[in-house]
């Protein structure tokens, strides 16, 4: 099967050709940032997203296609995030998909965007079901038991700020320009990580849920003390905050892959972590370090695929075609979608011919 997907959830706009499932392939994979639209402001702007995705969608999935050397024939269904995210751009994501879906007499698949990277590492390394996922990003932080296609548990996530959120606001903090994560992330190759005490949230607590914004407001404290801050000292709390983010995945980390044992002995451990955090090299050793002392096997998708694209909308939409469903028309944009109630929303209406 040869898919068409598009990704248009934040502040990337994403249409990429995928084919498979027996030889995985990504024939293209064109993805535009918005970075010049929202430096200014610090962050997204829900409204420039959309109107930014107006503008450059139908490009974007004309190079993708012209990359991919396909014409509309060579297509067997198209792919679209249809939530969670901002619903202005997932509507006009969407809204696209379904037009094409018409033009060209194509099936439909409305993904969820977070089981796009959730399945990810199935494209990349041919992963049997189950596993255990550490989704990273911007709005998400969750453990999440993967069964299936459509059938996920979640087992921990954090009770505020997400990962990708509490990096970019520790920038804004610091004065580091947009996009956050990054900036954090360079600046904390400069630094000291032991030069501040900056606490680990949670860890004194059993289960797998985790605590980020009392790390950003101890790194407030910290910077306020010493204001005006010099570019060491803003290197130092980089890498020090960068340092006491990975500590607290890595140990949660190592506690659920204790969990998957317990519950499925007969399985192969393995770790996939997804999602824009994922790209952070320490974070990605930190996990790589717990995997290993765990005994188990670790997974994280290329640099290119963890942050938001439409290859692994794409790979999604193949993923649900070989079970079947197929989205008709009526099937509405969402801008909250957990993961772990898609197996309901398979089964529920909007969905035909659908099997769990």
């Amino acid at each position: 099967m040869t898919v068409l997907g598009i990704e248009t959830s934040c502040d990337e706009t994403a249409a990429a050709v995928v084919c498979g499932p027996g030889e995985r392939k990504i024939l293209s994979n064109t993805i535009r940032a918005q970075i010049d639209e929202h430096s200014e402001f610090g962050g997204v702007v829900p409204e420039i997203a959309a109107r930014a995705h107006i503008e450059i969608l139908d490009r974007v999935v004309a190079e993708a296609m012209k990359e991919a050397n396909c014409g509309w024939d060579d297509i067997d269904a198209v792919a679209a995030t249809a939530g969670p995210g901002l619903i202005g751009g997932v509507i006009v994501g969407f809204m696209t998909a379904k037009a094409i879906a018409t033009a060209a007499g194509k099936p439909l698949i409305g993904v969820n965007h977070l089981e796009g990277h959730a399945l990810t590492a199935r494209l990349t390394d041919d992963l049997n079901f189950p596993f255990l996922l550490l989704l990273v990003s911007g709005g998400h932080s969750q453990f999440l038991l993967v069964r299936g296609v459509g059938d996920y548990e979640r087992l921990g996530t954090t009770i505020d700020d997400a990962i990708g959120e509490a990096f970019d606001k520790t920038a804004k903090l610091l004065g580091l320009p947009y996009p956050g994560g990054p900036h954090v992330e360079k600046m904390a190759h400069k630094g000291d990580a032991l030069r501040f005490k900056l606490p680990r949230p949670l860890l004194d607590r059993p289960g797998l849920d985790m605590s980020f914004a009392g790390l950003k407001t101890a790194l407030r404290t910290q910077a306020k003390k010493l204001e005006p801050v010099d570019e060491q000292t803003v290197a130092d709390l980089c890498a020090g905050f960068q340092r006491a983010v990975s500590d607290v995945l890595s140990y949660r980390t190592k506690s659920a892959l204790q969990l998957f044992r317990d519950s499925h002995p007969q399985a192969e451990p393995v770790i996939v972590v997804a999602g824009g955090v994922a790209a952070n090299q320490e974070i990605r050793a930190a996990l790589t370090g717990a995997a290993e002392e765990a005994g188990a096997r670790f997974v994280a998708p290329p640099m290119q695929l963890c942050t938001d694209n439409a290859a692994m909308i794409a790979w999604a939409g193949i993923e649900r075609l070989q079970l079947g469903p197929v989205d008709d028309m009526n099937l509405s944009p969402r801008p909250r979608w957990p993961l772990d109630q898609e197996r309901a929303g398979i089964l529920g209406a909007g969905k035909k011919g659908a099997k769990a």
